[in-house]
């Protein structure tokens, strides 16, 4: 069972555009699969609304932040915001910055 709707920004898009074949279906891979199971591996919480999809694939590590937008009646919608390659164990505090801004000028332009 689907239990949200995955929408992109175009910095979502562009980043995952930007990304070679295989790495791009990967990532799409790993985002369907988490919308029909609970998995920390795949889509977990970082902040109070910030979350990430995650996947490593050929050693890299692929980070695609997102916020939930439950607002109306249709299906939950998971927004994803920007992506990058993670490069140290902590997830630089300035992409969560980025994330949070996507998601207040998402509602405020809404």
């Amino acid at each position: 069972m689907i239990k949200y709707e995955v929408r992109f920004l175009k910095s979502a898009k562009d980043f995952l555009d930007n990304l070679d074949k295989k790495s791009r279906e990967k990532i799409i891979f790993n985002i369907w699969k988490s919308r029909e199971i609970n998995d920390p591996r795949l889509f977990k919480k970082l902040t109070a609304e910030i979350w990430e999809f995650r996947t490593t694939f050929k050693s890299k590590q692929y980070r695609l932040f997102a916020f939930w937008d439950k607002q109306g009646d249709q299906m939950t919608l998971v927004i994803a915001t920007h992506g990058f390659i993670k490069k140290t164990q902590r997830t630089p505090k300035k992409e969560i910055e980025r994330a949070e801004k996507l998601r207040k000028d998402y509602f405020e332009n809404d």
